[in-house]
């Protein structure tokens, strides 16, 4: 109720009294914790976004792979979604899936698979992707590891085989899904197989999201623009790759391609724009992402030149995943006025 708060009259100076002054209604004060000023982001509305960034490179699998690409993306997107809603389900909680984070899960899981990969791996990435990557730890927000990726990494290591098949690349011919053993840009002993205009445009093969160099650096620079993504993280673990790379290759030519050809083939570019820059499992500094960037092109460059698997982004990412609260905790910043007391004072 509004209460108007009567004045005194004013001495005979000529002066106007002062208006009243009216309190507010407490039934319509609202009262809520900080901040009081938010940007308007919702999740939903940056899983849009994302999907916006992944366009291109899904749409140049499309083109290049036919419709099986786009079959896969459907089953795991579809296949991502139920799990979430029957595990919701299981536990007694609210519906999720309109926030898109399932979906999103799902498109990734996709453009990690090859486009001939069959019905049921897609339902059990799925499975692992949500179950054991993100819903076990508690849902969105509480995962430490990328849950794509760990979807994937079980895969490779259930069946190897099955993952390691490929499908060549026939631009256009949106019907045709010819599968092919043979190796991929990164699976030739150290070889240089593809040209760099093929690998920057996409006419290899691959997973589906690990051909079209361009295609992915287009998405990259659309989450860069939108505030999406820190810069650090891509522009460290890729820098890095380029590096190491480089130097192997100016000291022994033979026993690695050139630093442009490993920044262009395999899973480089969608891991260091989309995966690695996971706003979950990624630092949450400047200075931490650096160090989160560097380690994953540390960590794939090694096992790229001189470990056992011709491809180590999932894996570098994953295991920088486990290093994140460790990064935080060392590169934080101090609270203004914060003074470090010394044990020996504080006893």
């Amino acid at each position: 109720m509004n209460t108007d708060l009567a004045t005194p009259s004013t001495p005979a100076t000529g002066a106007p009294p002062p208006a009243a002054i009216t309190l507010p209604d407490a039934a319509k004060l609202v009262v809520s914790n900080s901040p009081h000023i938010r940007g308007g982001e919702t999740i939903s509305k940056i899983m849009v976004q994302v999907f916006i960034a992944l366009m291109p490179a899904a749409l140049a699998a499309v083109w290049f792979f036919g419709l099986a690409a786009l079959e896969v993306m459907v089953l795991c997107t579809l296949g991502c979604i139920a799990v979430e809603e029957i595990w919701n389900k299981c536990v007694k909680r609210s519906s999720t899936w309109k926030d898109g984070s399932a979906a999103l899960t799902g498109l990734l899981l996709a453009m990690n698979l090859s486009a001939g990969a069959p019905w049921w791996i897609c339902i059990l990435g799925s499975l692992l992707a949500i179950g054991l990557g993100k819903q076990i730890f508690g849902g969105l927000g509480y995962n430490p590891f990328n849950p794509a990726l760990v979807a994937r990494v079980a895969l490779l290591i259930g069946f190897p085989q099955l993952m390691t098949s490929w499908v060549a690349p026939q631009a256009g011919r949106f019907f045709a899904c010819e599968a092919m053993t043979g190796a991929t840009p990164l699976g030739a002993q150290g070889a240089a197989i593809a040209s760099i205009n093929d690998l920057f445009i996409g006419n290899v093969g691959g997973c589906l999201g690990e051909t079209s160099a361009i295609a992915l650096l287009i998405g990259g620079a659309f989450l860069l623009v939108r505030k999406l993504i820190k810069w650090q993280v891509p522009a460290s673990f890729i820098g890095t790759v380029a590096l190491i790379s480089g130097l192997v290759h100016y000291v022994n030519p033979e026993m690695t391609p050139p630093a442009l050809y490993h920044v262009l083939a395999g899973g480089l570019m969608i891991g260091a724009f989309f995966m690695a820059t996971d706003m979950v499992t990624s630092p949450m500094t400047a200075n931490g992402a650096l160090i989160f960037g560097c380690g994953c092109g540390i960590i794939t460059s090694v096992i790229r030149i001189w470990g056992g698997y011709p491809e180590g982004v999932s894996f570098s990412i994953l295991f920088m995943n486990a290093l994140t609260p460790l990064i935080d905790r060392y590169t934080i910043g101090k609270p203004f006025g914060y003074i470090r007391i010394k044990k020996e004072a504080a006893q």
